[in-house]
């Protein structure tokens, strides 16, 4: 009679046991499954912006064999903020400077490093011209003869910078002087290290 009232008994205590089992939360040490993964998202490039706003018309530099010569021409800017030159480079020499051209002591020009860079106002636009503002390329790598093409880039404030090329034309003018911190006078188109002391010219390019 007990035995039968066993095997029931066992039955109710494992069904109990299974529902408990069942109702138990999951283990939360689980490993999570790939759809749980989050997605791996690739930074965003660190790359110097470019110079949107900026736009160059004729552009041009001065014939000359070695030493030393200038780069001229109209960079506007399109944009609604002002942008600021720093700095420039080119191939055909191993130094470009911002130059503005000023009054000196004995009452000749001479050029000298533009402090703060060329700032091009919103909508306006920078003119480097002969006996004013203009780059100044020290230490050509090689002659610059008429027809060639030579390339810039400019650097601006914020890290952004602006490319282009200018034509080379011969000059007659163009001889403002340039005062080292020792003193000695140069010429754009001289020999490094050749003294001048010439009274610019009246502007008159002419191209081949």
């Amino acid at each position: 009679m007990s035995k039968k009232l066993v095997y029931p008994a066992l039955s109710v205590l494992a069904a109990a046991a299974l529902a408990l089992t069942g109702c138990a939360p999951s283990d939360s040490r689980s490993t999570p499954s790939a759809a749980a993964t989050p997605a791996v998202t690739t930074p965003e490039s660190t790359a110097a912006p470019a110079a949107p706003g900026l736009a160059v018309s004729q552009p041009w530099v001065k014939t000359a064999e070695s030493g030393m010569t200038g780069a001229f021409g109209v960079i506007k800017n399109t944009s609604d903020t002002d942008i600021t030159v720093t700095g420039a480079s080119t191939p055909a020499a191993r130094m470009v400077e911002l130059h503005e051209t000023v009054p000196g002591s004995n009452g000749a020009m001479q050029m000298q490093a533009k402090p703060g860079g060329f700032v091009i106002p919103a909508g306006g636009e920078l003119k480097l011209e002969p006996g004013a503002n203009h780059l100044m390329l020290m230490g050509l790598t090689g002659p610059i003869t008429a027809g060639a093409d030579v390339r810039f880039t400019l650097a601006l404030a914020g890290g952004g910078s602006f490319e282009f090329a200018a034509v080379a034309k011969d000059f007659s003018g163009a001889n403002e002087n340039y005062v080292e911190e020792g003193g000695a006078g140069m010429q754009h188109g001289q020999p490094t290290g050749a003294a001048g002391s010439a009274t610019p010219s009246a502007p008159s390019p002419t191209s081949k």
